[in-house]
């Protein structure tokens, strides 16, 4: 007569190693380090293509009565031509078809209620008046947020908003501030968007940044951007 089957436990297999499982984690780590430099690789001049394209739309639409314009780099107060793919900080000049100066399309960023609002704008060295802008980057809460792009009363504020230099042409005149929502008195000031005062302050900071940063270099260097279409007959110049 046979022995009864005996009912043994269930056995728990053996953990793994500590190698074995730092070297999978090496693994998987790598590989994933490996595709996201392929996928940033593969994505970044598609990046960089539609970023040229939002900054040309912009600089067309900021400076309407341009068809072509130049682009300069700003190097330790002075301007020379570049090209779009020109690290630095990049300025640009609209002309029509007589190759007239028309004005200038400058860069403008702050802090929003979010993140950063980036703007493109219109500005007019002979009056001082920065006449417009476009949004390229904006992440501000919809609704009140994103009345930047549309309130009318918003954008009349930039018709003609001050931002003469100072005679010694080392900054504004007045400082560019954003004001309480209907309270605003001088050219120079930004009639806030009620509810909104966080992003219409940013307006205000960035545009008065950008002026004392940029304005005065333009205003010592102004000969040299409306003569630079004539000279140079366009070679570093786009089509709209």
């Amino acid at each position: 007569m046979s022995d009864p089957i005996e009912n043994t436990p269930n056995e728990v297999p053996p953990l793994p190693s500590s190698f074995s499982l730092i070297s999978t984690l090496g693994v998987i780590a790598m590989l994933s380090g490996l595709l996201v430099v392929l996928v940033y690789e593969y994505t970044k001049p598609i990046i960089a293509e539609n970023q040229r394209i939002a900054t040309e739309r912009a600089i067309f639409k900021v400076l309407p009565k341009a068809t072509t314009r130049l682009t300069f780099v700003i190097n330790q107060g002075n301007i020379s031509l570049a090209d779009d793919k020109t690290r630095g900080q990049l300025i640009y000049a609209g002309y029509d078809d007589n190759n007239q100066f028309v004005g200038m399309a400058l860069n403008a960023a702050e802090q929003g209620y979010q993140d950063i609002i980036k703007l493109l704008y219109g500005y007019q060295p002979e009056t001082g008046c920065i006449t417009g802008y476009d949004v390229l980057k904006s992440t501000e809460t919809p609704g009140f947020g994103t009345k930047i792009s549309s309130d009318k009363d918003f954008l009349a504020n930039f018709n003609c908003l001050d931002a003469k230099v100072n005679q010694e042409l080392t900054g504004l005149l007045n400082v560019i501030k954003t004001v309480r929502h209907g309270t605003k008195q001088n050219p120079w000031e930004i009639d806030a968007i009620a509810g909104s005062t966080i992003t219409s302050n940013a307006i205000g900071r960035m545009f008065n940044q950008s002026g004392h940063a940029l304005h005065p270099i333009i205003a010592n260097h102004l000969r040299q951007l409306k003569t630079a279409k004539q000279s140079k007959r366009g070679n570093h110049g786009q089509t709209k």
